[in-house]
C-alpha cells in the first residue's frame, strides 16, 4: 500500500495510491497519514479498503510530506561504505546520530531553498524508515516489528554550516526545507527487503548518485534497536538512513547546489521526488 498526502501546505490530506497510478482520497476513513494512524491494526483496516469506491483526486494535486506531525526526525551518518570512502572518512565505530528539525520537512517536489549566506549546499538520496509502534530497547530481532513504512528522503545539507562551524552537524541539517520526504509512505508488505534497492540523484540531468541500499554499514533493524538504547521511539518518528556516494562534497572538485538547478531523485519502489532550488530571499 502506498500512502500519501495531498493538498496546500498545512492543510493537508490522507490518500493512497491505487494500482493505476490514481491518487484516491482517505479522509472519510482515517483524519491524517501520522503517528496515532500508523500501527499495523489501522494500516490493515486501510488495506481492506476498495480503492476504486474511494473519490479521485485530480492528478496535478500537491503532494505533501508522506507523513504528518513527525515527532523526531532522526538522521544517521556515514553510514555507507562508499560514501564514507568517498569522503575520506573512516566507517564509525558505532552509527553517528544527529537531528534534522522537523521544520525542515516538506513536500517531495516543493521547492528546496539555499539558506542566507551558504555556499555548499549538497544533496543526499536517503532511506527513510518510518516508526509505526513505539517502543525502548527494542530487541533487533523484533525490530521490523515497529516498521510502519519506508520512503524517500532528500537528506539535504548545508556543508560548511555541518562540519566547518563547530558544534555538532545539527544546524547544517535541519535548514527549511532541507528534509523532502515521499512521495509516498509504502508499506513494509511491498518491500521484500529494504536492503536491496537501488536509489539514485541528478541535479540539472546529470547523475551523480547511483548506489543501492545494499552497501549500507548498520541494516535498517540494528539501526532501530541501537536508536531505542538512547531514546523511545515513537508512531510518526522518521529515521534517515544514510546515504550511497555521489554527493556534491565528494566530487573533484566539489559541486554545490545553486538556484535555478533542479534535483530528481528515487528509491526502487518507493517512488521518485523533484525539487527546484530557490535563493531564499528575505520576508
Amino acid at each position: 500500500m502506498k500512502l500519501l498526502r495531498f493538498g496546500p501546505k498545512g492543510h493537508e490530506k490522507p490518500g493512497l495510491l491505487d494500482a493505476d497510478g490514481v491518487i484516491r482520497d482517505l479522509s472519510a476513513h482515517v483524519p491524517d497519514i501520522d503517528g496515532p494512524h500508523l500501527g499495523r491494526e489501522r494500516l490493515a483496516v486501510l488495506a481492506g479498503i476498495d480503492p476504486e469506491r474511494l473519490p479521485a483526486v485530480p492528478a496535478d494535486s500537491r503532494l505533501g510530506p508522506c507523513v504528518g506531525r513527525v515527532g523526531k526526525f532522526i538522521g544517521i551518518g556515514l553510514n555507507y561504505s562508499d560514501h564514507a570512502a568517498e569522503t575520506g572518512a573512516e566507517v564509525p565505530a558505532e552509527p553517528v546520530v544527529f537531528n534534522k528539525w522537523t521544520s525542515a520537512i516538506c513536500g517531495p517536489d516543493d521547492d528546496v531553498i539555499i539558506p542566507r549566506g551558504s555556499r555548499k549546499t549538497d544533496w543526499e538520496v536517503e532511506l527513510g524508515v518510518v516508526i509505526g509502534k513505539a517502543g525502548r530497547h527494542i530487541d533487533e530481532a523484533d525490530a521490523l516489528d515497529h516498521v510502519a513504512g519506508y520512503c524517500v528522503v532528500n537528506d539535504v545539507s548545508e556543508r560548511e554550516f555541518q562540519l566547518e562551524r563547530s558544534g555538532t552537524w545539527d544546524k547544517g541539517k535541519g535548514c527549511d526545507t532541507f528534509g523532502p520526504l515521499g512521495p509516498w509512505l509504502v508499506t513494509p508488505d511491498e518491500i521484500a527487503d529494504p536492503h536491496e534497492l537501488a536509489m539514485w540523484l541528478e541535479v540539472d540531468g546529470h547523475r551523480y548518485q547511483d548506489g543501492s541500499t545494499r552497501t549500507m554499514v548498520y541494516r535498517v533493524p540494528f539501526l532501530i534497536s541501537y536508536l531505542s538504547r538512547f531514546m523511545s521511539l515513537q508512531p510518526g518518528d522518521v529515521i534517515s538512513t544514510g546515504t550511497p556516494p555521489g554527493v556534491g562534497m565528494g566530487q573533484q572538485p566539489p559541486v554545490y547546489l545553486k538556484p535555478g538547478q533542479r534535483m530528481r531523485l528515487g528509491i526502487e519502489g518507493l517512488g521518485e521526488q523533484s525539487q527546484s532550488v530557490v535563493a531564499d530571499e528575505p520576508a
